[in-house]
């Protein structure tokens, strides 16, 4: 079996308890990591201003930046320059701040705060229209929350256009308490792990995995590859 490693001067090591709200998990320790954020640019008009929402979120629980860094395992510069927007989180930072915040991460980028945990409401449902779905994008994949008003779910539903090209485009490999369900709606998706030998995916391939191990992902090809993933976290 391979095992790929991203470059040594772009990482450093530290530990992160799993996270425990909707989402399922963050990075666990043992697994090198650098600052887990991408730089950002200027918002665009409409574009949703995480950082002032993030301070906002923070400030209703009374919380100082580094009682959240504490609670979210998010280091204090990254959540300050978060929150000051010269810093865009990635997909594994946000799963991390929306565990410390106890809601859905869906929630985190838009709509309302849930009130309490949800374990099961029969007859729950929510719609998605095609075009529709609440956008998040992380500097190497613009993705979509798909049914994002429905929050604290046992499966995530998530539609992506991955841009990122190569492994070194990540900040951190992505390791996550959860399930996944990768199906390929076009394109063409290297799955890259630290255990097993890169795998390509192409329109209409799909793949179930334990999301635990260390994986990225990159597209391949003259377009960028479009993605449906299905996220299960561990009860």
């Amino acid at each position: 079996m391979a095992r790929s490693a991203l470059k040594a001067k772009n990482v450093r090591s530290k530990s992160i308890k799993p996270a425990i709200a909707s989402m399922g998990g963050a990075i666990m320790g043992g697994i090198d990591v650098m600052d887990d954020a991408r730089d950002t640019p200027d918002l665009a008009e409409g574009e949703l201003d995480l950082g002032a929402r993030l301070k906002d979120l923070r400030k209703r629980k009374r919380w100082t930046l580094q009682q959240a860094a504490d609670r979210t395992g998010v280091g204090l510069s990254t959540l300050s320059k978060i929150e000051r927007n010269e810093l865009s989180p990635t997909f594994s930072t946000l799963q991390k701040i929306a565990a410390g915040f106890e809601m859905d991460p869906a929630a985190i980028i838009g709509g309302q705060p849930a009130a309490a945990p949800v374990l099961r409401v029969p007859g729950r449902r929510a719609l998605t229209r095609a075009g529709e779905g609440r956008p998040f994008p992380t500097g190497t994949c613009n993705n979509a929350w798909l049914c994002p008003d429905l929050t604290q779910k046992v499966m995530t539903p998530i539609k992506t256009t991955i841009v990122a090209r190569s492994i070194d485009d990540y900040p951190e490999w992505a390791k996550y308490e959860a399930e996944m369900f990768l199906y390929v709606l076009s394109g063409t998706v290297v799955i890259h792990s630290q255990i097993y030998e890169p795998l390509r995916l192409d329109a209409g391939d799909s793949l179930y995995y334990d999301a635990s191990t260390p994986h990225l992902w990159v597209s391949e090809g003259d377009t960028d590859a479009e993605v449906l993933w299905v996220y299960a976290k561990y009860q």
